[in-house]
Formats: structure tokens, sequence, C-alpha cells
């Protein structure tokens, strides 16, 4: 007697010789420029993981469908390129969701193909049959731009081309498409794709906002400018420091914003978010100019910003304007915002007479956020993240999990002329040694991860991928015995901490179990570690036992 199960459970009949719904696919998506995919295969997706042998496509297959998102979106920040992520039905579309959540919180372009059980079992709620959902695309909907249901294979091409164009068009974000089991096995006549072409939609700045905007800039005494993760999005470095030097306004960058601005300008409070000294200057600001920001929880400082001025906000996502505080709400691309309103403003020279002189407010501002800190007795933290900074190549891109030394870098890490990337958008745990597996493959080069204990454990089976694929990936993993944050924010709040403690494995010999080389160290021997784990060849892993603590954000 056959069941449903295993008729469920068969594999597909092989059609060989024939082009199929899955040729499509990695058809249309080389077509459109793709030379990377991530993902896991899974049973009503194996029509699509068949055609990736007869392209050029490279597939890089993580052990947790959570961590294919993770790397898909780290090598779209590293590369600028849209990162593409194959998904199997059911478990292993939901795996993904977090990860997904990450990558839409922070605008990263993806486009992420799942797949479907059959096209006539779509709704019934068949009995035995595996992985299916009542509605999956429903499922990404809260974490992705938009959602497709391809049901003939003749529609294949045009819908990528739509979802990519979609996913690079302002705001960015990751777009869903689901191909059914048959859709993707059976033969095709449709002819192979050639080309595709999937611009991005412009998204220019109204006139009179500029116009206005500028006004109110050229007239200000005060101004201040919040630089968020959409001026790097944007491109819209250049114009901010035109517009900086313009205005003679002090520039603040938020977590996701770091690298937008050049960390030693003399305009520049670096990305101190979280200290109520940089938080004063933007309070006193008669104009406060906030790109590619919503004001969120991070950068007011835990929402204890309260400006006194005007506030002029530009971003691509409609959604953000205004959603934290009144302002003259631009609705633009920030790199399209910014050239137009670098061309409205004249050069305005600042009576530095008149009391306000930027450039030493900004002096200022920087020395009492040095001298809070020195009241802290923080001496082996800073000297923690300055050795880490200091081991670092200049051009080095990082990638930082939910961690205390995250919350530091948020605040003191320079990225010279590598790039920052961190899972502050989304704020889940795990984002970044998958994110670094993506960096390192899209560019080719050595990137850091920076880890706590905890978070590693989300992603411990990627150290098999970056083996597998020796990639360049060196894992810093900061343990602390537990869920660091969680204690502090606990210890601090109740008078102790429940939950946080955690049993985990000497990560040394876990990482050598996988074949990839590790080092414990001391704290103080992190700079030497790091320097020898970046000249050396594939993955390393470097280990340093330490407690580090939270700076206060006012003194104590």
């Amino acid at each position: 007697m056959v069941t449903t199960d295993s008729v469920a459970a068969a594999p597909p009949h092989p059609l060989t010789g024939e082009r199929n719904g899955g040729d499509l696919v990695v058809e249309t998506l080389s077509a459109l420029g793709a030379t990377t995919v991530f993902g896991i295969p899974g049973q009503h997706a194996l029509g699509l993981f068949d055609a990736l042998s007869r392209s050029d496509l490279r597939f890089v297959s993580s052990r947790v469908e959570n961590n294919s998102a993770f790397a898909a979106d780290g090598f779209s920040r590293a590369t600028g390129q849209v990162g593409v992520l194959f998904l199997s039905t059911g478990p292993g579309a939901l795996t993904a969701l977090a990860g997904l959540q990450e990558a839409y919180a922070t605008g990263v372009p993806m486009v992420v193909i799942a797949s479907q059980i059959p096209l006539e079992g779509l709704g019934a709620r068949r009995k035995g049959m595996l992985h299916q959902l009542d509605d999956q695309k429903a499922s990404a909907a809260n974490v992705t731009k938009s959602q497709r249901l391809i049901q003939h294979a003749s529609g294949i091409p045009s819908a990528i081309q739509d979802a990519w164009t979609e996913a690079v068009s302002s705001p960015q974000g990751p777009v869903w498409i689901e191909v059914p089991q048959n859709v993707l096995l059976d033969p095709v006549m449709v002819p192979q794709v050639e080309d595709a072409l999937a611009e991005p939609f412009d998204n220019p700045p109204r006139v009179e906002l500029v116009r206005e905007a500028a006004k109110w800039l050229t007239e200000s005494k005060r101004p201040a400018i919040v630089a968020g993760g959409g001026t790097r999005r944007g491109k819209a470095e250049h114009w901010l420091l035109s517009i900086a030097e313009k205005l003679g306004a002090p520039v603040l960058c938020s977590p996701g914003g770091n690298g937008a601005f050049p960390w030693e300008h003399e305009l520049s409070l670096q990305a101190w978010v979280e200290d109520r000294y940089v938080t004063e200057v933007l309070e006193d600001a008669d104009v406060l100019l906030v790109v590619g920001s919503s004001l969120g929880e991070v950068t007011s400082n835990y929402f204890t910003l309260e400006p006194r001025g005007r506030i002029i906000q530009i971003d691509a996502e409609p959604r953000v304007l205004e959603s934290n505080r009144p302002a003259l709400g631009i609705r633009a691309d920030a790199g399209q915002a910014l050239a137009a309103l670098d061309e409205a403003l004249p050069t305005l020279e600042r009576d530095r007479s008149g009391g306000y002189d930027a450039v030493a407010l900004v002096a200022e501002t920087l020395a009492k956020v040095q001298g809070r800190l020195d009241s802290q007795d923080l001496a082996m933290e800073r000297t923690f993240m300055a050795d880490i900074r200091a081991a670092a190549p200049a051009g080095l891109q990082t990638y930082w999990d939910m961690t205390i030394a995250a919350y530091w870098a948020w605040s003191c890490w320079d990225a010279k002329d590598g790039q920052f990337h961190s899972a502050q958008g989304a704020g889940g745990l795990g984002y970044g040694f998958p994110g670094a597996i993506g960096g390192a493959v899209g560019l080719g080069e050595r990137v850091l991860a920076v880890s706590g204990d905890g978070s590693s454990m989300y992603s411990i089976a990627e150290l098999a991928t970056a083996r597998q694929h020796n990639l360049p990936v060196t894992w810093l993993i900061v343990d602390d015995g537990g869920y660091g944050i969680l204690r502090e924010y606990m210890e601090g709040a109740f008078g102790k901490a429940t939950a946080t403690e955690l049993t985990r494995p000497d990560f040394v010999k876990l990482a050598e179990a996988f074949g990839v080389p590790a080092v414990k160290v001391a704290p103080g021997d992190v700079r030497q570690a790091l320097e020898d784990s970046f000249a050396a060849e594939g993955p390393n892993v470097v280990v340093v036992e330490t407690l580090l603590r939270l700076f206060a954000p006012t003194h104590l």
C-alpha cells in the first residue's frame, strides 16, 4: 500500500536533457547580473538546484537557512550587488525570516526565491503534503517589500526582473518570489533568457521641498546633521561632506551611517549617539538635518533626544518620515536629495564671533565625551576596542553581532577605508559570522566578524561553511559566559540577572573540530592575535574570555 506521505516524499522524476522552470530562474538571474546564490536545497526546490548545475552561478550552502539569509545580506552590503537567496518550502522558508527582518530593516537589496508545494495543492490543505503552509508568502509579508507567486513558467523571467527592480529601488530591501515544485520541474517552451534589465526607479526630491530646506539651512545659525544608514545606501557621502562644509554644521553618524562622514573631520561628532553631550548638540540646533534615519531608539539616545529647533528629514521610506518627530519630510533617495540640496545651497561664511563656532563646539563636545569615559573606569574596554581597531587594516570590512563589543563599536569604531556592518537594524542575534561569510564570498578578501559567546552559538554551524569554501573570515568571539547585554540590563533594572548565564563549549576545540584554526588569548593580547589571523589563509577563530561593560551615556 502506498501512503500519501510516501508519495509526497518521493523525489521528482528526472527530466534529462529538457529545460524546465528552474532553468528559467537561473537564466534570468544570470542575465540580471547575479553571480552568487546562497541557500540550502530542499525537496520542492530540487528542480531549481538541478538547474544551478547547468549555470555559471556560484552556490554557497549554509547549514541553517537563517544564516543563508544573513550571508546574502552580508554579500550585498559588502559588494553593493543584489543578494540572492534560494529557500525550500515551509520550515526552510520560515527559518530564514529572522535574517530577512534584518535585511528589510536595514534596506539591503535581496531577491528571495522560495519553492512551493505543487500548484494543485495550494490552499487545499491536502493531507500528507510535506512542508505545506496555509499561505507561505503571507509569512514573509512583514520582512519583505513584496511577495509574488509564479503559477506559470512563462511568467518567471518577467516576475524575477520586476522583483529585482523593486529590490534595488529606494527604499531598497528584500523581495519574495515563490515558485511551485511542478513549475520548476515541468519542461518549458520558453526560449533561453538572453538579457534582462532592472533599473532602479527614480526617487528624486520634490523641487519645492528642496527649496524650502535650503532656505531653512541658509538662514540657520546653529545647524547640525544626523547621517543615518540611508546616507550610505544612497551613496550620498560626497554631497553630505559638501553640505556640512558649506553650512559649517557638526555631523553625527548613526550606527547604520557609520563611515558616511570622515571620522577625523573637524566637523565630525563621529558616532557617539549614546552620549548626552552629543545629544545636547543636536537638541540645541536651530535646524537639524536628518538624512536616512528615523531618529529611532538608538539614534535618539533611547528617545531622550528633545530637539528645540526645526527638523528636515530626508528618507526614501515614506513611513519613516515624521515617525518620531514633526519635520519637513522629504521622501527621496538620500543621494538624489543631498545632490539637489547641495546645488541649492550657497557657501556660507559663518560669523564665529557671534558665539557659535561649530569646529570649536565639536572639539569641545568630543573632549567632554572622552572625559565622561575617563570618569567611568573603562580603561580595559577602551583599550580592547582600540586594539581591535589598531590590528585591523584600514580597508577591512567588519561585521558585528549584537554583543557588548558591538555596542561600543556603534559609537567608537572608525570605519576608515572599510565598511562597518552591524545587526542594529532589527537587532537579532547571530548576524556577525554568516554576514561576514557573505562578505568574504563577495569580496574575495579577508573580513572580520565579532560576536559574543551567546550570539556565536546561533551561527556556530557555519564554521563548516567557512571551511568548505576556505573563506578568509576571522571570527573574534568575546566570551563572557552569557548574554552580556541582557545581564547588564537586568542587573541595572532589577539588581540581579535571570536566565542570562550560559553553558558554552570550548570554542577553540570546537573550531578545530571543523578544521578551522583557533586560539584563545587574554584581552591584552587580542591585537597580536588578530594581526596573526589577518595574515593567515582561510578561516580562523580568536577567542577572548573577558567581561566587557557598557559605558553610561551620562555621569553616574
